[in-house]
């Protein structure tokens, strides 16, 4: 054999060796690359969360997602959704963020859906005043308060007298997993303090009437809250002046002696 043969031969074995050497460098990087640091852990919703509904362990799961799609809210393990109250329906595939969650501090659910700085009032209704059944929770309604405009009269006036308001519960009811119309017998709605003194007031005058709302009507105006009755003016009636009393007194020797008011003088008579 000559020498350019061997000469040959040992070049190919040199590159065959620094090929299997490159592959087996490219692929052992392949797997034991770090992740990319443009993706990020992120919890989504394997199932429809109903609004009122606690998030249990087998509804939700963690996925990788681009950082920049991800909401600053979101969150990145699936133990801090578990327990939580969900304030909105998640569908599958939505990430889940603590704006749509609240936290479950013991008693009923209901209580963790009511925002920090709102009250629930209850409204007993009929199959008229609930909009003939068609109320669920999550929707938006007005309250109209009709009262009668004198005591024994037929005559009745009617006013808007909340807007916009969020119902929590029909019933004892806080899903949203219906959608045919039941007939409940109270109404539980999400408002203010003020505005909820405003509705005991108008309960206790007359009727109340309940509206549905547009979801995307969320125009509000100011709150119609009862006046409250004013102080009883006492009109003080002006002084008037003293009227002048005039007394003549008949005195001695030729003289007479005039009182006008509280002054007082001597008059001679010649």
């Amino acid at each position: 054999m000559s020498s350019r043969t061997l000469s040959l031969i040992g070049v190919s074995l040199v590159m065959g060796l620094g090929a299997a050497w490159m592959a087996d460098s490219w692929l052992s990087a392949r797997l034991n690359a770090t992740p990319d640091d443009h993706l990020r852990s992120v919890v989504v919703a394997t199932v429809e969360i109903p609004f009122g509904q606690m998030v249990e362990a087998q509804q939700v799961t963690t996925v990788r997602m681009p950082m920049d799609t991800i909401p600053d809210d979101a969150f990145d393990s699936s133990e801090q959704a578990i327990g939580k109250i969900a304030t909105f329906d998640i569908l599958r595939g939505d990430i889940v963020r603590s704006a749509r969650l609240s936290e479950h501090l013991g008693g009923s659910t209901l209580a963790s859906l009511i925002a920090p700085d709102k009250r629930a009032i209850s409204v007993r209704v009929d199959d008229v005043v609930g909009v003939g059944g068609f109320l669920l929770p999550g929707n938006r309604v007005d309250v109209l308060a009709t009262k009668n405009t004198a005591a024994g009269s037929n005559n009745a006036v009617s006013r808007t007298l909340l807007e916009n308001l969020r119902v929590l519960a029909v019933d004892q009811t806080a899903g949203t997993d219906k959608t045919q119309p039941v007939v409940v017998r109270a109404v539980t709605l999400e408002m203010t303090t003020t505005e909820a003194e405003a509705l005991v007031t108008a309960q206790t005058e007359g009727k109340l009437q309940l509206a549905l709302r547009n979801p995307l009507n969320l125009e509000k105006k100011a709150v119609a809250v009862a006046p409250t009755p004013a102080a009883p003016v006492v009109a003080v009636a002006a002084l008037a002046p003293r009227p002048v009393v005039q007394r003549i007194a008949k005195a001695q020797d030729s003289s007479i002696t005039v009182i006008r008011g509280v002054e007082r003088s001597v008059i001679n008579l010649r």
